[in-house]
């Protein structure tokens, strides 16, 4: 290899991948002030290991220009707009894109990056709020650039990474992308990004939002697309304002979705008032039972019916399946069922179906083939309150806007019939919009990672909409006891060492305390069952019909002395059991045992990755 200069690299690096560019500048900047003292070998030596690092930047990105896929468009909504969405990122650093579900939006963006040349200088990394979501839309839009899963497009979940070094474009859950800013403070594998699903407002959403508007300033190389139903668009858009100025606000382009009207039909539940709470939801399976039937007598579709959680879909996929025939198709869709189970939604037969699933459907993923909605009105909504100090995730009513959505599910391919089973004027009387979660959670976390990452003040992060200063304090001060933060409250507030450990752990700040006084008195072991278990739901079932069964199954894990050895008791049993049966047969003794397989699953998998932080 000849010899190099400084100045001769630096008209290589303006041929390197984007991301790159600004590294190999500081690095050549950081040589030119370290030249004179160095020795002519040492200089020598410096300048070619640069210039070899340089060239295979400038090699790997012709080869990712030269195999850039050539996508094609369905006939969708968003597709129609396809030369006006492609000008505006051109023009802009960030784009607000909006419309109703069902436009294209999720899967044809990331095919409009392609075509402007996006993810050669980067990934074109890609957003979803759940797992699900981002494995079936990877799915989908690989099937759509006629390539493998993992090749062109892959995706990364938690547990699950299928992406090789020659894709495009990342699906991932917008936790990863999180994770991946600890190690990647400026993201530069990415030259584009996607957050999907903006109006869901959930806790990583806002945090990613408030980080990219720090970033952006300092990564011009980088494209930014928000995507969100019609669910105030403009909040987003002004808070991407970098000057102030009204006129300079990210611009918002408005795809029409649905092509088909739908009837919204209003079957509110008659209760006498003097019934208890039980019987409410007992009549509310048979008002589901009741507007199948309904729906059926219409021309031939599958239904949709959104419920609150798992346990509410069991109980209502055997209501469904004593009253129909067998014939008709009874499928769950919530985010703990296995990819396989999942995947079922996506692949009609010829049955007639009814999908029941939690709001994991309502924007996340569209179910094909959906005609009907039937939308109970409820949802599992996280709260927590700063004066108890109590978490809780209480059934309530769901929004206006998340009413829309639902009824927006259907009339896709022709009109569709939502049947809300509420009345119209409980409707009206509800919020417009759900409250951001970063509103009511706790906060510990978040500040956590904004301590970590030296992002400054709490107080003053750019927030799309900032929580309230007392669940601040109470992030705060929950942190002080944990020993993550030097006091509680005042100036000069910094994280310490313990505090540094904890944000490297993918759990609440509590649990990862946890962990850390383990390692101290030697049970670390032991505390990983622990706390992989207290991080998802209890993997014990107990129906409520079976409450004396599944108690007595139960009793054998029960210690008098500690809670947490019943889970010991139950973490030996189920792994001496998954040794000794097939996966089938583990199924079976699960079912029969009250215990839910797809938990146990997922409280080994989390015990595998604390075990590797």
């Amino acid at each position: 290899m000849k010899p190099v200069t400084p100045g001769q690299l630096k008209s290589q690096i303006k041929k390197c991948q984007g991301a790159q560019r600004s590294y190999f500048n500081w690095q050549v900047r950081k040589l030119e002030k370290q030249f004179s003292s160095l020795s002519p070998d040492q200089q020598k030596k410096r300048l070619l290991t640069l210039s070899r690092a340089i060239e295979t930047s400038i090699a790997k990105r012709a080869s990712r220009l030269q195999n850039l896929p050539s996508p094609d468009y369905p006939d969708l909504p968003v597709a129609e707009r396809r030369e006006q969405i492609i000008n505006t990122i051109r023009d802009n650093q960030v784009t607000i894109i909006c419309g109703e579900t069902g436009s294209g939006k999720t899967t044809q963006l990331p095919k409009m990056c392609l075509e402007m040349g996006r993810g050669v200088d980067g990934l074109i990394g890609h957003t979803q709020p759940r797992r699900l979501a981002a494995r079936s839309v990877a799915t989908r839009i690989a099937e759509e650039l006629n390539s493998e899963l993992g090749s062109v497009v892959g995706y990364k979940v938690r547990f699950h990474d299928k992406i090789n070094d020659d894709s495009y474009i990342k699906l991932m859950t917008d936790g990863i992308l999180l994770a991946e800013i600890r190690n990647d403070r400026y993201l530069n594998q990415y030259d584009t990004l996607i957050i999907d699903e903006a109006h869901e407002r959930s806790l990583n959403i806002d945090f990613l939002l408030g980080y990219l508007r720090w970033l952006l300033p300092r990564r011009k190389d980088l494209k930014v697309i928000i995507t969100s139903a019609t669910i105030d668009p403009q909040r987003f858009a002004s808070h991407f304002n970098f000057t102030g100025k009204a006129e300079d606000d990210a611009p918002i382009i408005e795809v029409s979705g649905r092509t088909y009207p739908v009837e919204i039909r209003y079957r509110p539940l008659l209760i006498d008032k003097t019934e208890e709470e039980e019987a409410k939801e007992k009549d509310m399976f048979q008002a589901i039972v009741d507007a199948t039937d309904e729906l059926m007598s219409e021309a031939r579709g599958d239904i949709l019916i959104f419920l609150s959680g798992e346990r509410e879909i069991r109980e209502a996929s055997e209501a469904l399946r004593k009253h129909h025939k067998p014939s008709i198709e009874i499928l769950p869709l919530f985010a703990r069922l296995s990819s396989v189970e999942q995947n079922r939604i996506f692949h009609p037969g010829g049955a007639q179906r009814i999908v029941l699933a939690t709001n994991v459907a309502e924007t996340s993923l569209t179910v094909p083939g959906i005609k009907y909605v039937i939308d109970t009105g409820l949802a599992r909504i996280s709260r927590y309150s700063w004066r108890s100090r109590v978490q809780r995730l209480p059934i309530e009513k769901i929004s206006q806007a998340s009413a829309n959505q639902r009824s927006g599910r259907c009339g896709r391919t022709s009109n569709g019939i939502a049947i809300r089973l509420y009345s119209e004027d409980d409707y009206l009387a509800r919020p417009e919009f759900t409250l951001p979660e970063i509103q009511r959670t706790n906060l510990a976390s978040v500040i956590l990672q904004l301590a970590s990452l030296n992002l400054g003040d709490v107080y003053q992060f750019p927030y799309v909409e900032a929580p309230d200063s007392g669940m601040i304090r109470d992030g705060y001060k929950l942190l002080f006891e944990l020993g993550a933060v030097n006091k509680p409250s005042g100036e000069q507030v910094k994280i310490t060492k313990v505090g540094r450990q904890m944000a490297h752990l993918p759990i609440d700040p509590r649990l990862g305390r946890m962990l850390l006084a383990a390692k101290e008195q030697g049970v670390v072991e032991e505390l990983l069952v622990i706390v992989s278990a207290l991080s998802i739901q209890d993997v014990r079932e107990r129906p409520l019909d079976k409450q004396q069964a599944s108690d007595q199954k139960h009793s054998r894990f029960k210690d008098a002395a500690s809670d947490f050895i019943s889970l010991l008791k139950l973490w030996d049993y189920y792994h001496d059991r998954n040794g000794e049966l097939s996966q089938n047969q583990l199924r079976k003794l699960c079912r029969r045992e009250f215990l839910s397989y797809m938990r146990l699953r997922e409280w080994n998998e989390t015990y595998r990755q604390l075990r590797t932080s």
